[in-house]
């Protein structure tokens, strides 16, 4: 979430970086003027409250001496009753605050390029050379259906469109990239986590999910909404950052560096018609991720560090693939700058994203209350997160760069060990 005292101290600073993510700067004037308003009421609260103090020890002592009770006891119970309807006003304005607060985005960075949409990225650098083939490469689903390791047919009598059933080779590359993913994270220094793929509604409020995603999700539980609504995960993101949820850590605790492989899954809500044949774009998907919490000094070099290790881990894959800086208009809502890697895929001609490292400063730890301790100050961490990698892409990423004329695969030599 935004920092609202910072909204308000430093609006015209705020507002610009807003507006570069396309934010209507009306929004968040009224924002202001919101926050202005419950700061008042809050103010008036607090004075009613230290009058009904005063009052009541004049009360006190006006009856030990025996005095006329009647007008001064009209005045306590008008005051309690104001009290009580400013504390109504109060909750209420806070939670509208709250709420209109959680659907604004975090403010880019002032390195992230301006740009109004995915065409204007900013290529990085490119890693590995992609293979000359000397005959005509097949797609994925070509290969994988002629070689019987990809069924879409049969998901699709099982579940519908967007699943895949695999079988055979595929399967087997599958488990065997997941396990390689976190041997190589791990020996970077993230630690694995084995997680629930099941989050509340608090959870994905804090790594901001929702509430404006919520048409992405999968409830697990039918019937109406509510507060104790689970649903199925969409990024391990959202657990691990959930782990420390209202906690204070050390600081000589930090940083403190995760892995996780869990399902995901994702309604794919505002991607009819895209990437409707193949494994590119599934309802459900295994993922590995890195989450990282850090002080604010520190999240710039981790940044770095999550960044070459997804790309050292494709590298190691020999996968060629490219670093993109996303522009204003691509980045994602609780980002101040995001990487994205993209992995070459031979039957496209063309590069697709594979991995997106991001960072969100203090914003997801603010909405979950994650705070770290310096000196006697709690002051907020910053939370990164990144794919390392999503699994069904590399599987077809492999498939397609390490293919033989024959239809066989030559598998990477980093994965002998795991199949």
């Amino acid at each position: 979430m935004i920092d609202l005292k910072e909204l308000t101290n430093d609006f015209e600073t705020i507002s610009a970086k807003l507006q570069r993510k396309q934010i209507d700067e009306t929004l968040l004037s009224n924002l202001r003027t919101r926050v202005a308003e419950v700061k008042k009421l809050r103010i008036e609260l607090e004075e009613s409250q230290a009058l009904q103090n005063r009052l009541s020890r004049e009360f006190g002592q006006l009856k030990s001496n025996g005095g006329n009770l009647s007008a001064l006891h009209i005045s306590v119970n008008e005051n309690k009753g104001k009290i009580a309807a400013l504390t109504d006003l109060l909750r209420g304005a806070e939670n509208s605050l709250e709420l209109d607060a959680l659907g604004v985005p975090n403010p880019p960075d002032d390195g992230v390029p301006s740009g109004a949409s995915e065409d204007e990225n900013v290529e990085l650098k490119r890693v590995l050379t992609p293979r000359v083939f000397d005959f005509t490469p097949k797609a994925h689903f070509e290969l994988g259906v002629e070689n019987g390791w990809l069924d879409f047919e049969l998901a699709a009598k099982v579940s519908g469109s967007r699943f895949t059933v695999m079988k055979g080779f595929a399967p087997k590359l599958e488990r065997a990239l997941i396990a390689y993913m976190i041997d190589f994270n791990e020996s970077r220094g993230f630690h694995e986590v084995w997680l629930p793929v099941l989050v509340s509604r608090k959870s994905l409020t804090a790594t901001a999910q929702l509430p404006k995603f919520e048409a992405d999700l999968y409830l697990a539980e039918t019937g109406e909404r509510t507060d104790n609504d689970l649903f199925l995960t969409p990024t391990a993101e959202v657990p691990l950052v959930n782990l420390y949820y209202d906690e204070i850590i050390a600081a000589e605790d930090l940083p403190i560096k995760m892995t996780a492989h869990t399902l995901c899954f994702r309604k794919e809500a505002g991607s009819a018609g895209r990437d409707t044949r193949g494994m590119m774009r599934q309802h459900q998907f295994d993922k590995v991720e890195l989450v990282a919490l850090t002080t604010p000094e520190t999240s710039d070099a981790m940044f770095d560090e999550m960044v070459s290790c997804a790309s050292d881990l494709l590298t190691s894959l020999e996968l060629p693939h490219r670093h993109l800086a996303l522009c204003t208009g691509d980045l994602g809502f609780s980002a101040a700058k995001t990487i994205d890697l993209e992995v070459w895929i031979p039957s496209e001609g063309r590069y697709r994203e594979i991995s997106s490292i991001s960072n969100t400063r203090d914003f997801q730890p603010r909405r979950a209350k994650i705070r770290y301790k310096e000196g006697k100050t709690n002051r907020l961490t910053h939370s990164l997160n990144g794919s390392s990698l999503a699994v069904g892409r590399t599987l077809l990423a492999i498939m397609e760069n390490h293919q033989n004329a024959d239809g066989t695969i030559a598998i990477p030599k980093v994965l002998e060990a795991y199949i």
